[in-house]
């Protein structure tokens, strides 16, 4: 763990609250929700009143930490760098470890938490938001395949939504 050395630097809000929810992350995963606020602060390199000037308690950055761990993006950006030049056999072999890689990190947030179901959605969610997320995930895979879709026996995005599903069962730790 590193020692704060001073003042951490000046930084928007919006930036702040993300480097401490980035911080906090790891740190949840290792300890659970009883990671301290001290613990955080230190991994973030900020004193511990920053974090409550950015979040109003430890709840609501529980929250954003879970919002972060379920945030598709980087995974998103993954599958839209896979090269579509390489072989299908390749290609479909890093759709699955991007997919896993997601998916061990929600699966081990979600322990970490000791939830035994992805959290119900904030206040004020819009439930389509959540399919139209599925939607785009799904296309992302297809859009990894669609160059090869004459050799598969099913058009890419009912390859897609099977893709993930096969992966969900073969990386789910009670499964």
């Amino acid at each position: 763990m590193r020692t704060r050395t001073g003042r951490a630097s000046r930084m928007p809000p919006d930036e702040r609250r993300a480097a401490i929810v980035e911080a906090t992350l790891p740190l949840v995963l290792r300890d659970g929700p009883s990671v301290s606020t001290r613990q955080i602060a230190e991994a973030a390199g900020v004193a511990e009143g920053t974090i409550f000037r950015v979040f109003p308690d430890k709840d609501a950055l529980m929250r954003a930490v879970l919002e972060r761990g379920f945030d598709p993006r980087d995974a998103m950006a993954a599958l839209a760098a896979v090269d579509r030049s390489l072989p299908l056999r390749e290609r479909l072999v890093t759709v699955v470890e991007i997919v896993q890689e997601r998916l061990r990190g929600a699966f081990g947030l979600l322990g970490a938490l000791g939830l035994h179901r992805s959290p119900r959605p904030p206040e004020g969610w819009d439930a389509h938001r959540r399919d139209e997320a599925n939607e785009a995930f799904r296309a992302a895979i297809a859009d990894v395949v669609a160059g090869d879709g004459e050799s598969l026996r099913v058009p890419p995005a009912e390859f897609a939504h099977a893709l993930r599903l096969l992966t969900f069962s073969a990386t789910h730790p009670l499964i």
